[in-house]
């Protein structure tokens, strides 16, 4: 059972990622009826530390603190992505995972647990702004670019700032049960639940080909995105035949025609809900997917949510959800 947990810190750390931890994890709740944990901030680099936001704080534990956790995080801090760790953290990470307790980082608190080895082998979710650099140091691991967080127990990874809370709160679940963790999320004012594979909101620019081979014809698929296109056509406008043009494509893409078109069709959308009061339907229409139907469809499977909910979240509750609303209402109940 979950009862003994660390923070551990380096200088530089974020408040907000360590704050999510000592929030959900070091707060008494006891008035509820809510579990109690043993909870201490430690520090891997002296006893007094500064704060990505410029204050200092002073911390009366060291390492040897996370010899009795049952749970160790790691909270981002600043130029993760770049500095060395010491080596008596890394081998307190490893030692805490040999005899059974779990590591959590929020943020780029993963480099900490990639230095130390423990990803190698297991996937792991970054925020995405880190992916690529993650993927390129520790090419033993297999980054999870878009998601809230996995758990690859004894291992648990998050992605940036509030996918910490849902990671938190997963944990609390998997050991304590959803009416300790519900009670917790209610106290925090946040949702209670948001799956780890729930997709970051991710800004995807259009991906820029190094050959000029299909560089024109990419450009004429983005200006048409409304219109039914087929790989006869595009071969056409590269002047190949079908065959060498889907495999020119593939090679200077990395994906194939339709998938290219379906992922600028979705960003499309994304751009519209977030900026425009058309409704479902006449987005369908402007970008190709030619009902609400079919839009509402793909998105979710792109972006892990239903057109509504993502305008609603950009928006505000206030925006307006036209005539669809009950399908969407539908889609977001299954």
């Amino acid at each position: 059972m979950l009862s003994n947990v660390a923070a551990v810190v380096l200088d530089g750390v974020n408040p907000f990622e360590l704050g999510v931890i000592c929030e959900v994890f070091g707060t008494d709740r006891s008035d509820d009826g809510l579990p109690v944990y043993d909870f201490a901030v430690a520090s891997a680099e002296g006893p007094t530390l500064s704060s990505r936001a410029g204050f200092s704080m002073r911390l009366e534990h060291g390492l040897e603190r996370l010899e009795s956790a049952d749970l160790i995080a790691v909270p981002a801090a600043a130029d993760y992505e770049t500095r060395a760790f010491p080596p008596e953290l890394l081998d307190a990470l490893r030692r805490g995972v040999d005899r059974g307790a779990r590591v959590l980082s929020v943020c780029s608190g993963v480099f900490v647990l990639a230095a130390a080895g423990l990803l190698d082998g297991r996937r792991c979710a970054v925020h995405w702004h880190h992916a690529d650099e993650l993927a390129r140091a520790y090419p033993r691991l297999t980054v999870e670019p878009d998601v809230l967080y996995v758990d690859e127990d004894p291992v648990i990874t998050s992605a940036g700032t509030a996918a910490g809370i849902d990671a938190c709160l997963h944990i609390v679940r998997k050991e304590q049960g959803p009416q300790v963790a519900n009670k917790i999320a209610r106290r925090m004012v946040v949702p209670p639940h948001r799956d780890g594979g729930q997709a970051q909101y991710i800004e995807r620019p259009l991906p820029v080909s190094s050959c000029d081979t299909v560089g024109e014809v990419l450009v004429w698929m983005q200006e048409h995105l409304d219109e039914e296109v087929t790989v006869e056509q595009l071969a056409d406008l590269a002047h190949m035949s079908p065959r060498t043009f889907a495999r020119r494509f593939q090679q200077e893409t990395g994906t194939t025609p339709y998938r290219w078109i379906l992922r600028q069709r979705v960003l499309l959308a994304q751009r519209l809900l977030e900026a425009t009061d058309e409704t479902v339907d006449a987005i369908a229409g402007r970008t190709g997917f030619g009902n609400a139907a079919a839009l509402r469809h793909q998105f979710v499977r792109a972006v892990g949510t239903t057109p509504n909910a993502y305008r609603r979240t950009f928006r505000g509750p206030e925006a307006a959800p036209g005539p669809e609303a009950a399908a969407d209402a539908g889609t977001d109940a299954a």
